[in-house]
């Protein structure tokens, strides 16, 4: 058995999606990890944000993946105000894109979301919430490519050394000061 970690998406809709997904998962578990998603490895008749939280208490990690969700076809941010502007084109992600890596980030997990591109960059998906490198993918190109990339090779290695303290560090004893 690897070592936990949450693996966060919304349900992909389409064959691409879920290529991502597939992938992804077969490379985590070639580096030794165990990734887990509420729904498709683990179930809970409790309250999503509850069952969420345990998963997380299990976990050494997170990846989110942003996946396109709504299309906004023509839109208006802050509407009548100096700083209105256009959505026109853009995507929406599940609340649960956002949620999730909060949750996780305020237990100390280590965070990382990769955003498919097009999906807009607002609340923790904004670069530099986080403080570390959100990557933007594009599905209109393999998956294969992007997770045989150069960038995502050193992303992935960066977030594995942080995952592999969170389990060096769950062994210690607590320290009062």
């Amino acid at each position: 058995m690897g070592k936990p970690i949450f693996l966060s998406y919304p349900k992909p809709y389409n064959a691409e999606q879920e290529t991502f997904v597939s992938t992804l998962s077969a490379y985590l578990k070639d580096q030794g990890y165990e990734p887990r998603t509420l729904g498709v490895t683990d179930y809970d008749m409790d309250a999503p944000l509850k069952a969420i939280r345990r998963l997380m208490l299990e976990s050494n990690g997170l990846i989110t993946i942003a996946f396109r969700r709504a299309h906004v076809i023509e839109g208006v941010s802050k509407p009548g105000t100096s700083e209105e502007c256009t959505l026109n084109d853009n995507w929406l992600t599940s609340p649960y894109s956002h949620i999730e890596p909060a949750m996780a980030f305020q237990i100390g997990l280590p965070v990382l979301i990769f955003r498919e591109n097009g999906v807009i960059s607002d609340g923790i998906l904004e670069q530099g919430v986080l403080g570390t490198y959100m990557p933007v993918f594009n599905l209109e190109s393999s998956s294969t490519d992007y997770l045989q990339s150069h960038e995502f090779g050193q992303i992935i290695r960066k977030w594995g050394a942080q995952v592999e303290r969170v389990v060096e560090n769950k062994g210690n004893p607590p320290q009062l000061y």
